[in-house]
């Protein structure tokens, strides 16, 4: 297949990227800066066609994942950039595949898992799938800056569906937190805290944490472009979410530790600020689950945590053997 993987440089799209490729897909990637790599890499904006189009005509698949890093505080300026770098370029990719004589024949946008409501245990709260999950933005309780993100989600979305692009299908990719052994990854970062005996509960520990291990990532991303019953939103989630004490526990034991002193939420605030991101990143529940994909015949090879822990700490290991020479 021709794939075009748009805001490809980032941690997800080198995941995808590299996957494409080994599997013998001519990828290119779309980027901002292109670099060296085994693939193509074109330079776009975001905002202006170019000649960036040209590889979009005859393409098999479009696969857009651009977007400003949400790690960082949300100040004006960044939640502005935040904002229209998903909107924009969702936008323009709706213009030009609208407008070419032979579009991709499936698009796959990212969207977020945390449009969800914060859903703990309370009376009457549930996993959320995409038929009966429901949305946030209400919930009592729940700092109004968490909303920030929510309404980004909500508009990513609507940017994707609000033009028709009637010989290309759409599929919104509601993507819980990919964990890969990657440098620089949010598994990286969370068996870090581990390894110096930082990795207990964080704030509460009562919070759900949606994960997606990065081989059912890839596997459900084929698997949605292969399947052509599949469009509007899809949930990129394990079945099975787990409280974050319950999370942080077994990636100690993953590790081979039992030492993991926990974070409570005022100490989570003066962290995140001291490193120029945002604790909804940690504190927000997410209890996302995969309905559609479970529906449609997708098996999972990592449903559950302790196994998932288990994998991406071998691999982690050799990777970083590696990397240290």
């Amino acid at each position: 297949m021709r794939i075009v993987l748009a805001g490809g440089s980032g941690q997800v799209g080198q995941i995808l990227a590299r996957h494409f490729h080994v599997h013998h897909h001519a990828v290119t990637v779309l980027t901002r800066k292109p670099t060296r790599a085994p693939w193509p890499t074109i330079r776009w904006d975001g905002r202006t066609p170019g000649g960036w189009t040209d590889v979009l005509d005859g393409a098999d698949v479009c696969i857009n994942l651009t977007g400003r890093s949400v790690n960082c505080r949300y100040n004006a300026a960044n939640r502005r950039e935040i904002l229209e770098s998903r909107v924009q370029s969702t936008r323009l990719l709706n213009e030009v595949i609208a407008g070419l004589g032979n579009p991709p024949r499936v698009w796959l946008n990212a969207s977020t898992a945390t449009l969800y409501r914060h859903t703990l245990d309370a009376p009457g709260d549930h996993p959320n799938d995409e038929a009966t999950g429901q949305l946030g933005g209400d919930e009592p309780g729940v700092p109004e800056t968490w909303n920030f993100s929510i309404g980004v989600g909500k508009a990513w979305e609507e940017a994707f569906f609000e033009t028709a692009t009637p010989r290309t299908r759409k599929v919104a990719l509601r993507s819980a937190i990919t964990l890969s052994p990657d440098s620089g990854g949010v598994f990286d970062v969370l068996l870090s805290l581990v390894r110096k005996g930082l990795g207990g509960a964080q704030g509460s520990g009562r919070q759900y944490v949606s994960w997606i291990h990065d081989m059912d990532f890839v596997r459900a991303v084929d698997w949605v472009i292969a399947d052509e019953g599949l469009a509007g939103p899809v949930n990129l989630a394990s079945p099975n979410p787990l409280h974050n004490d319950a999370f942080m526990r077994e990636l100690r034991s993953a590790w081979g530790t039992r030492i993991g002193l926990a974070a409570p939420e005022f100490l989570i605030e003066i962290g995140t600020r001291l490193m120029r991101t945002e604790s909804e990143l940690v504190l927000k529940s997410r209890r996302a689950v995969p309905g559609r994909l479970i529906a449609s015949g997708f098996e999972f090879a990592y449903r559950d945590w302790p196994i998932a822990a288990r994998n991406l700490c071998r691999r982690w290991r050799k990777v970083h053997e590696l990397d240290m020479g």
